[in-house]
């Protein structure tokens, strides 16, 4: 992988300087000096000591990243939404781990990345996942295709640069839902448990949660939501708060449903961000799966997508 640069200063400048301002890392320069990558000014081979003059041009060659052979291979085809030299999105089904862990060492959404990469010839086999989605939860999910990129990516996502928009169907039990609000109860982990959290104001990290009601009825609503934070099962917290509990929510949702889905009703529809190399607006939607499609038709009675939204994204 390449990274090109022009130095437009008017003064004699560092070459070293220059490249840590462009968010090589130290740890990332010493892999290119000493791993097989290269640094080239105007095609030629320098040391970063060298001083840059205006209008060089800068190339770092990034070294290959080698595979872990750990992770194993699953050949299930991927819903490709997006892809370039940089990154990989893709619209991650129901029931699948993100990552591989003690309970899903094989069939997540990273082991069948690693089949596609090598199917097509990719020089970096190292996997590099951006954003992470539950088990049951589906949608838009950024896997990197360097460290590089993913170090640019996690400095988005902290500065909340990368926009998340979920759909969401809850059980509306107390009218606290409004047209569109912003939820901003702390979220902090419940006693005694190691898996579900709770609002909690004292103990609680700060969330932010944005929603916009776009359909409603028989005590049924679809949201569309924006995280603002990134704290874990913060949705389903913050909705929960609120009374209006996920459907097929068995972790946060008290409520029977004859309409209960065998999963929660969360989906990921939409992301929205600047390309962290070319600056390019990178707009992806996501296709809602047909478990919840079915879903939101029948406790709704509505095709709601064929219905005006109350909101331009």
């Amino acid at each position: 992988m390449k990274l090109i640069y022009k130095y437009d200063g008017k003064k004699k400048y560092l070459l070293k300087k220059f490249i840590f301002e462009q968010g090589i890392s130290r740890k990332l320069l010493a892999k290119i000096k000493f791993q097989g990558g290269k640094i080239e000014v105007n095609g030629e081979e320098k040391t970063v000591r060298y001083e840059l003059s205006y209008g060089d041009e800068v190339v770092l060659t990034l070294p290959e990243e080698k595979e872990n052979k750990n992770v194993t291979i699953d050949k299930t085809p991927l819903d490709i939404l997006y892809e370039d030299e940089h990154l990989l999105i893709v619209n991650k089904p129901p029931y699948v781990a993100s990552v591989p862990v003690s309970a899903h060492l094989e069939g997540t959404m990273v082991n069948r990345v690693k089949y596609y990469l090598e199917k097509q010839g990719a020089k970096n086999k190292a996997i590099h996942t951006v954003t992470r989605l539950d088990r049951d939860t589906t949608g838009a999910m950024i896997f990197a295709k360097s460290g590089y990129v993913h170090s640019l990516m996690d400095k988005k996502l902290r500065k909340h640069e990368i926009l998340k928009y979920y759909q969401v169907l809850v059980h509306n039990n107390s009218n606290l839902l409004k047209e569109h609000d912003i939820i901003t109860a702390k979220i902090a982990r419940k006693e005694n448990s190691i898996i579900e959290r709770t609002v909690d104001e004292t103990k609680g990290k700060d969330a932010k949660t944005e929603y916009w009601t776009i359909f409603e009825k028989n005590n049924y609503t679809f949201l569309e939501v924006l995280l603002h934070t990134g704290r874990t099962h913060q949705i389903r917290v913050h909705l929960t708060h609120l009374d209006s509990p996920l459907l097929g929510d068995t972790l946060y949702n008290k409520y029977e449903s004859k309409n209960k889905m065998a999963r929660q009703a969360l989906h990921c529809a939409k992301l929205k961000f600047n390309h962290p190399i070319t600056n390019e607006i990178i707009k992806i939607e996501a296709k809602m799966p047909e478990d919840m499609k079915k879903c939101c038709d029948k406790c709704l009675r509505s095709d709601i997508f064929e219905t005006k939204k109350k909101r331009s994204s």
